[in-house]
């Protein structure tokens, strides 16, 4: 019927988003190229044109008897989109199908894994509904007409930061960014903690730490307890420090916050968590925190290390769009900013790949000056530089830093 379409309507073939391997039979699939190679060669479609097309190959698709009973097989175009869709569907089946043989006669995990990446790169085929101009038009005028609030996306809990991002976007891939013993990990669970105190869900990916490490930063801060004393809380916490404790141990509890130390360490294994999350909480403000970027594994060999950054970042991306959370990913810095005067980081300093600063819709990038000077004990502030923002400005936001707590203020 898509076939036949095209011979009644050439034209009609623009709107297909199809490829040759998407029909089940040979002889479709080489016609479909056919039509696809007209398109391209700007041609006219019909029966003739396309035998031309097809030379030698117009025998091993049934002769021009097949095409001449294509032609006339479609009445009509009305219902293209609907055909469309059968073949799609019949498509995604035959694939899954596939994946799924090839686990059962492997039973290996890596075709497991295989299979699972197929599962999830089929269900973006063909499940776009585009936007027409119309709703476009109109969404852009109720923005105009009704009051959106401070901030578009999740308050990061710093006035200073909302006003320079309008909040963290849903679907934007945030990457944060310094050397070690920076306070990004600090920094980053401090927005987490953020974003619960407003009744909002997070999922932290700790790839370094194990989770009771990171769980105990969270009670330091929220208890202001100094973060050596939770090393032995027996032995060196006061009364007042356990009647603290207890108190922030309340809190951590009542918030939707969960802290993961994933065995596996890929992409796929992230995904089911923040699948899992959103199915649970569909309509609340969800914020996911992976620390960090150079510890997740890929599935498949690369010949370079920085073609396996690009990939993770990509499919983070992808992430971050498909289930419409931010997603703040910590990142490391090079070597290279120890060896400059000035050790303020640069978006150049991003290990490993280019393709960081590609799909990162937002990059921030850390400094602080105790760690360099350490007789400056009067410096507690940290730099916050917003080196690069897709949808907003760039610049400086200061905090100040409580290290005893991993507080910032």
């Amino acid at each position: 019927m898509i076939l036949g379409a095209v011979f009644l309507e050439p034209d009609c073939i623009f709107e297909l988003i199809l490829e040759p391997y998407h029909f089940s039979q040979k002889k479709n699939q080489l016609i479909f190229q056919a039509m696809a190679e007209l398109r391209q060669e700007s041609q006219g479609i019909d029966v003739v044109t396309v035998v031309n097309k097809l030379g030698s190959q117009i025998e091993s698709i049934g002769g021009v008897s097949y095409l001449t009973s294509l032609a006339v097989s479609c009445p009509t175009t009305v219902h293209l989109e609907d055909y469309q869709e059968i073949v799609l569907e019949h498509y995604k089946l035959r694939e899954l199908k596939r994946a799924a043989a090839r686990f059962l006669n492997d039973g290996r995990l890596i075709e497991a894994e295989q299979f699972y990446q197929t599962f999830i790169k089929l269900q973006e085929i063909g499940m776009t509904q585009e936007e027409t101009k119309q709703d476009l038009i109109m969404d852009i005028f109720n923005e105009m007409y009704e009051d959106q609030g401070e901030l578009n996306g999740i308050d990061t809990g710093f006035d200073s930061l909302n006003r320079m991002t309008s909040g963290w976007s849903k679907g934007d891939l945030i990457v944060l960014a310094a050397r070690p013993s920076m306070g990004k990990t600090a920094f980053a669970l401090s927005l987490a903690m953020n974003c619960c105190k407003n009744g909002g869900v997070v999922d932290v990916f700790s790839l370094e730490m194990p989770k009771k490490q990171l769980a105990k930063r969270i009670l330091s801060s929220l208890s202001k307890i100094d973060g050596a004393k939770w090393k032995n809380p027996y032995r060196l916490f006061t009364e007042e420090d356990q009647a603290k404790a207890n108190t922030a141990l309340g809190v951590f509890h009542q918030w939707h916050l969960q802290i993961h130390d994933p065995s596996q360490k890929t992409v796929s294994g992230l995904r089911a968590q923040i699948q899992k999350t959103r199915r649970e909480f569909p309509d609340e403000d969800y914020l996911v925190v992976i620390d960090y970027l150079q510890l997740i594994a890929v599935s498949r060999k690369y010949d370079r290390h920085d073609l396996a950054i690009a990939s993770i970042t990509k499919e983070l991306k992808q992430l971050a769009r498909q289930y419409e959370v931010p997603i703040i990913l910590l990142s490391q810095l090079s070597r290279g900013v120890e060896q400059r005067m000035d050790k303020r980081p640069k978006m150049s300093d991003l290990r490993d790949s280019g393709s960081i600063e590609q799909d990162a819709d937002l990059i921030m990038l850390l400094y602080r000056d105790e760690y360099y000077n350490k007789d400056n004990t009067e410096n507690k502030f940290i730099e916050i530089d917003i080196a690069k923002h897709r949808n907003g400005p760039v610049g400086m936001v200061k905090l100040l830093f409580e290290k005893e707590y991993g507080r910032f203020v």
